[in-house]
């Protein structure tokens, strides 16, 4: 079999859907170069990529963000009309739900992204009211259980227009079928152990590469043996840092878990059915205005994905096999969802699951950068199944030294913005 080569003109390690549109984008560009990903999951995109909220959106301030979000979701929509190849992309929109204070902000921050061609839609509290069935808007000074927990009143709303929801796993699939069909090479259950430093001459003194010497990353190791290549590509999320820390490099990256509670009950159905936010007549994606509690509408299930962005108080550590704490939809999520929407009362987990975001904690936005024969794709932050086409496209262009990489529809973006020495990707301050 052809993955029993030793040596390829570029091996990726990671078969989410970062890996996956990296090595698709790079076959696209050289259909002649010998190509394997490789996984440790027994399927590609099983690990992270498959325990993501999938939600997309191209919402931001930042003007790298916007550009990867929305050429990328410009893609994913060519795939799904064009190439019809279903993705479950639905534009049901993102709703912030805004208290007084937070509106004062976001109403600025919305009319800087109007600037840009963003398109948004600013709902009044009485609309909400309209449109959203059983939304609790205001607490009653005597609301003991509100004030504990600091809920405030939602004044108003403002929805993304161009963001919605997709199935991420389908994404990923559309890009291993397509790389498959290239010619390319996908092997799971294999594990990467290190990377392969050697150095540029060798000498056959001991311990080699010596400090004096020129080296380079010649490829991996793994559990099935050496696989060398010219170029190697890490773009395996959270366990990029085991790989580069052993080499010397960094990351530029740390990890933190993330969980998702699935709640399906006849109390919560009804809230799935609306008119006036979206063509699809569902709630949109609904971030609630305390602890970053988060809705995902799931119509087939008859229900909701929740979670939050618990960043203050979450350690960065690695798990492993990271699994989702019941106390924590209960202690954290629950207190907030419940008394916002009421038809939540009562309503338990019918399934739960946790993965972990490769958090670029300097400015949230992805680093891909190449050193020594060594391609790194790292610190999506969470962002990663709406910014993958982008990332793909710019990864390949970085590898082939071109300056600038072409996104989909023609937009273009200078390479170097996103690595290290040259690093100009803006601050973004429009946050989940």
């Amino acid at each position: 079999m052809r993955w029993m080569m030793d040596q390829y003109d570029f091996v990726v390690v990671g078969a989410g859907v970062i890996g996956l549109s990296c090595a698709y984008h790079m076959k696209m560009d050289h259909p002649e170069a010998t190509a394997l990903v490789l996984d440790k999951a027994p399927s590609a995109a099983s690990g992270d990529t498959s325990k993501s909220a999938g939600a997309v959106r191209n919402t931001f301030t930042s003007e790298v963000n916007h550009l990867l979000a929305d050429t990328s979701l410009d893609f994913y929509t060519h795939i799904q009309r064009e190439l019809k190849f279903n993705l479950d992309l639905e534009f049901v929109g993102y709703l912030w739900l805004l208290s007084e204070k937070e509106y004062q902000v976001f109403e600025g921050l919305a009319k800087l992204m109007a600037g840009k061609g963003i398109k948004l839609k600013i709902w009044s509290k009485e609309e909400l009211h309209e449109m959203a069935e059983g939304l609790c808007l205001e607490f009653s000074p005597d609301d003991v259980e509100a004030k504990t927990v600091g809920l405030e009143n939602i004044v108003g709303g403002i929805q993304g227009i161009k963001c919605g929801t997709i199935a991420p796993e389908l994404v990923a699939r559309f890009y291993e079928k397509e790389f498959k069909e290239l010619g390319g090479v996908i092997k799971c259950n294999t594990e990467v152990i290190s990377l392969i430093l050697e150095p540029e001459e060798k000498l056959g003194l001991p311990k080699e590469p010596l400090v004096w010497q020129d080296k380079k990353i010649k490829g991996v190791r793994t559990t099935t043996g050496d696989i060398y290549a010219k170029t190697t590509v890490v773009a395996a999320g959270r366990w990029a840092n085991k790989l580069l820390d052993e080499a010397g490099m960094d990351s530029h990256m740390k990890t933190k878990k993330r969980q998702l509670f699935q709640l399906s009950s006849p109390k919560v159905v009804n809230l799935l059915n609306t008119k006036g936010f979206n063509e699809h007549g569902l709630l949109p994606f609904t971030i609630l205005p305390r602890g970053g509690v988060y809705m995902r509408p799931v119509r087939a299930e008859k229900g909701f994905w929740v979670g939050a962005a618990d960043d203050l108080g979450r350690a960065f550590v690695f798990e492993e096999d990271p699994k989702a704490e019941t106390d924590y939809f209960t202690y954290n999520i629950y207190p907030v969802l419940s008394k916002y929407f009421p038809q939540f009362t009562d309503v338990k987990p019918n399934n739960m699951w946790a993965g972990e975001y490769d958090i670029n904690t300097s400015d949230n936005n992805p680093c891909i950068f190449e050193e020594n024969n060594l391609l790194v794709v790292a610190g999506l932050s969470g962002s990663g199944i709406m910014k993958a086409d982008a990332v793909g496209r710019i990864a390949s262009a970085l590898h082939d030294g071109r300056e600038d990489a072409t996104l989909y529809g023609g937009r273009k973006i200078k390479v170097r913005r996103l690595g290290i020495a040259e690093r100009d990707v803006g601050k973004e301050r429009f946050v989940l």
